[in-house]
Order: structure tokens, then C-alpha cells, then sequence
């Protein structure tokens, strides 16, 4: 536990800045054919453990935790914490794309939005909007993607109320969606944030919010069976813009019954071998099998921020950008 400790601090203060410490040339290169570490499912670090199940899960599942909740409860947390870091830990440790999945509770009076996963946090998503801010302030040549995504329960109101927060708490470092996303555009302009946000309608009225990203979801709980979806995913060829490739591995509620003295921690440690070789023979860049983002589970184990980042390094020019047109020469 000590040794582990110790190398994530080493992993945290190693890629606090290793955007701004990118190579010149790799400064013009749109950030969606960069290769970009992210995390899934970011927040579940702050899980509430007395949570109700999220009322997006199965009525089945909500059912048996309401008759067995000694029993079921902490079965379904083992199953929903997919990080360990908090949000500046994992800033800190180089991750640069966040998996928010936010979400109203029922028969709530207020404006609070949580995130959620099966059940909900502890942290409200304004307060951890600021945290992220006062993380920018401190790291002014780092760009963080911030995936707003799921939105359970939120109506037209609430909508409007989590756009005006983030509108107030980046205001002028929101990067709007008809610029060309280069570190250099980025540094010139002062902004650091890209906000996906998936509701086709919000994003058609806000030019500070960006389209949903793509999420290449495996939905496998056997390493090599995510891999090979990750491959076929790659031969069907990578979207114009942001993407990402998911190594996350997932469970279903029969999969967590069947395995009650398991856990998710657990399960996506065991492949972390077999996805570091993965990620090693990945390549960034425009070409049809190229990857942009790749996001995973509990981020401060083994060299996956690391490995990800040094992908980059894959990008040889000369370079060719004229406009909103970039064409990468020598990326293999």
C-alpha cells in the first residue's frame, strides 16, 4: 500500500504539466489527433455509500437493495468505484480528459447536481467545477476536456442552471466549438476547457459547448474480448474529431451477483498487463486506425497516464496546417 502510494505522488508530480512540455512542433497538431489520457466514470471516488441506487439502474436492482441492504449495498460499491484519486489527483497525475455523468436526485427541491454511478456522490458538481478552476489557475498552459454527459433528471431548468455554473466558473477560459482546438490557439487565447456536452439541443444554442464526444464502450468483462472490440472499432475508422477509446472493463447485475467477493478494482487491475501492451502499439494522429483519448479505470496504477502520453512521441513531422486543415506527415 506504501509503494503504491509513494508511485502515485512520483506519477502526479511527473505530469502536472506535460502539455506545456510538449515539443514545439506538436504545438499547431489539433488536440483531437493528439493522444490524451482520460478517466472513466471520473468521480466515483466520493460515492456516497448511504445513496439510494440511481434511478436510471434496473428496477430489479433497486428492488433487492431495498429488501437486503446490508448485504447488496456494499456488493453494488465494490462494483461502482472505478477511481481512487481525486479530481486535482488525477489533474495532477496528466489526465486530461474528465467522465462526468451528472445527475438530479428524485424528490429533490434544490438546484444540486451530483454525478453518479449506480449511486450518487458526495460532491456537488459546482463545487468540483471550482476545484478544477483553481487546478487551471495553477497549470495556465493545460487544456481538461470535461465530458458532461448522462444527465438523469435533469429538466429544461436544471439544464440551464449547470450551463450558467459553468459559463460563471471558466467564463473566459472556455475554448468555443468553432475554433481549431491547437495548443498554440489554446495559449494564445487563454482558454483551458472544452466542454462536451450531450444534449444536441443545448449545444446548438451555446458556442461554449462542444458535441458528445464519442465513447468507444466495449461493454466486456474479459480483457482480450474488449481488445478485439477496440480493434474492430479502429478498422471501421476514427471520427473527424474528439473520440475516445474506453479500456475499461464492465459488469452487468448478473456478473456482480455472481461475483459478490469481487470487485471492480479488482477485475481491471488483472488486465492492466494485457491493456498496457494495447496501448504501447497505439498510434495518435489523423489515419483511419488512429486513436485521441484514452480513458480507463483507477489511473494512478501501473504507467497508464504515462504510456498514453508517450504516444505523442509517434508524431513525426513535417507539418502541414493551414487553417481549419492540418495534415500530419510521417504519422505511421
Amino acid at each position: 500500500m506504501e509503494a503504491t502510494s509513494k508511485r502515485s505522488i512520483h506519477l502526479c508530480h511527473e505530469n502536472g504539466d506535460w502539455m506545456s512540455q510538449l515539443p514545439e512542433n506538436l504545438w499547431d497538431v489539433p488536440l483531437h489527433y493528439l493522444s490524451l489520457p482520460g478517466s472513466h466514470d471520473t468521480m466515483t471516488y466520493c460515492l456516497d455509500k448511504n445513496s439510494d441506487i440511481s434511478v436510471n439502474e434496473s428496477k430489479l436492482l433497486q428492488v433487492i437493495d431495498k429488501c437486503m441492504p446490508c448485504i447488496i449495498h456494499p456488493i453494488i460499491m465494490k462494483w461502482s468505484i472505478t477511481q481512487v484519486l481525486n479530481v486535482s489527483k488525477q489533474l495532477d497525475a496528466g489526465i486530461r480528459y474528465l467522465d462526468f455523468r451528472i445527475a438530479h436526485k428524485p424528490n429533490d427541491s434544490s438546484v444540486n447536481l451530483y454525478f453518479v454511478h449506480m449511486v450518487y456522490t458526495t460532491a456537488v458538481v459546482e463545487d468540483i467545477l471550482l476545484e478544477i478552476l483553481k487546478w487551471l489557475q495553477a497549470h495556465p498552459q493545460e487544456v481538461v476536456i470535461l465530458a458532461c454527459r448522462n444527465f438523469v433528471g435533469l429538466t429544461k431548468e436544471l439544464h440551464h442552471h449547470l450551463i450558467s455554473c459553468i459559463k460563471k466558473i471558466f467564463h473566459s477560459k472556455l475554448c468555443p466549438k468553432d475554433v481549431v482546438p491547437t495548443l498554440r490557439n489554446m495559449w494564445t487565447y487563454g482558454y483551458q476547457v472544452i466542454i462536451s456536452y450531450e444534449d444536441v439541443t443545448e449545444v446548438m444554442k451555446h458556442r461554449e459547448l462542444w458535441p458528445a464526444i464519442p465513447y468507444w464502450w466495449g461493454n466486456k468483462t474479459a480483457t482480450q474480448d474488449l481488445i478485439q472490440y477496440l480493434e474492430c472499432m479502429k478498422k471501421n475508422g476514427r471520427p473527424d474529431c474528439f473520440f475516445v477509446a474506453g479500456i475499461n472493463l464492465t459488469e452487468d447485475l448478473e456478473y456482480i451477483l455472481a461475483h459478490p467477493f469481487g470487485s471492480l478494482k479488482k477485475m481491471a487491475l488483472s488486465s492492466l498487463p494485457y491493456l498496457k501492451l494495447w496501448i504501447k502499439q497505439q498510434y495518435p494522429g489523423p489515419k483511419r486506425e488512429c486513436i485521441n483519448i484514452i480513458a480507463g479505470d483507477f489511473i494512478g496504477n501501473d504507467d497508464f497516464v504515462k504510456d498514453v502520453i508517450e504516444l505523442n512521441k509517434k508524431i513525426t513531422p513535417p507539418l502541414h496546417y493551414h487553417g481549419n486543415e492540418t495534415e500530419l506527415k510521417g504519422v505511421s
